[in-house]
């Protein structure tokens, strides 16, 4: 064994630059992607057979390539005047011939060139005749590999490592890290997954498997989203009141869930007689109030939304006419009904002992 020659590391280049036009861009597939080509014999082109297999494992891996690419060797064998263009030369013909011309590329263009030649020079109609016999060569190979398969796999291989890439608006990246790290930490711990997020907003999340990814992608989207009318969540009950539940929809992001919402189509004294903390059950937004900042639910199956598009939603109403988020109480600053105070007495003073003379 020994490790690759200079002419191997051309040959690996070469196929490289073949295919790396078609390769997604980082935001579409953001995977390293590394293929292994091994040539065991050749008695042809190893590099454009590595540029056919390279495509076609990329293909079955599940990389969304562009386009399939293939390359064919041309060849040249010129005696004075006459001049014979070879396709797919064989070894021999290489050691022996004039010329050494390799084109990759798929059905709608070249992706790669490169040529060898062994005399003073080559007429633009040689080159010319040289391109359109290998577009006919490339074109039946690429018919042969479409045989075997035509599109990238919908699906990575379920042995391959999940990477997936979502947008979150910049200002909700301290929302998605929380205080020195505990959400992402925590996140990270219940998926068993990396995230990585950049200044932009771009996060990357590394799962084992594709069920931990989309499960985490979708806590994410979830998390950073603005709350609009018709969004479904699966909220825990994080604080009951005397007017209703609070349902946690997203890390810092509460609804209230009113009282005559909580059992639909009976009338309840408490809500602890349905819900108690901690429970967990499907909402429905039917009211986003931004200068209250107040998020009306209901229950996702309750009959009276069952349907219902957003703007039918809005004319739903939640039921809640309790204070604005900004002046609650209690648990991070969720709702807490106003306290009874007792009237004051101005003007005058109380007599404490009813036996004391009055001045």
């Amino acid at each position: 064994m020994r490790g690759p020659k200079r002419r191997d590391i051309g040959h690996g280049a070469l196929a490289e630059r073949a295919l790396v036009p078609m390769i997604p861009s980082q935001e579409e597939f953001p995977y390293t992607i590394r293929v292994v080509s091994e040539i065991l014999e050749s008695n042809g082109s190893s590099s454009m057979a590595s540029v056919c297999g390279s495509t076609l494992s990329l293909m079955d891996a599940g990389v969304p390539i562009k386009r399939a690419v293939a390359g064919i060797a041309m060849g040249l064998i010129k005696e004075g005047e006459d001049v014979i263009i070879l396709t797919d030369i064989a070894g021999v013909e290489d050691h022996l011939g004039d010329m050494d011309f390799k084109v990759a590329g798929t059905e709608r263009g070249i992706t790669a060139l490169q040529m060898d030649i062994k005399i003073s020079g080559v007429t633009f109609d040689i080159l010319r005749d040289a391109l359109a016999q290998a577009k006919v060569a490339r074109q039946f190979i690429l018919g042969e590999m479409t045989q075997v398969i035509d599109t990238p796999r919908a699906e990575l291989s379920k042995h391959a490592p999940r990477i997936s890439s979502i947008k979150i608006d910049p200002e909700k990246i301290g929302l998605l890290i929380g205080k020195g790290g505990e959400t992402i930490r925590s996140l990270q711990e219940e998926f068993e997954s990396q995230i990585d997020v950049n200044d932009e907003g771009q996060v990357l999340v590394y799962a084992s498997n594709g069920e931990r990814g989309d499960a985490l992608v979708d806590r994410i989207r979830s998390m950073t989203k603005e709350v609009e009318v018709g969004d479904e969540f699966t909220g825990k009950v994080v604080k009951t009141t005397t007017f209703g539940a609070f349902i946690e929809l997203a890390k810092g992001t509460d609804g209230l869930l009113h009282i005559s919402n909580v059992a639909p189509g009976r009338r309840i004294d408490t809500v602890e007689e349905v819900l108690n903390k901690g429970d967990e059950l499907n909402v429905r937004v039917v009211e986003v109030d931004r200068e209250r900042g107040r998020i009306g639910l209901r229950l996702a199956e309750d009959p009276d939304i069952a349907g219902k598009t957003v703007e039918e939603l809005s004319s739903v109403g939640s039921g809640d006419s309790g204070p604005p988020r900004r002046d609650r109480g209690g648990r991070d600053g969720r709702d807490r009904p106003p306290r009874d105070r007792a009237p004051r007495d101005r003007g005058r003073v109380r007599d404490r002992d009813p036996d004391r003379p009055r001045s």
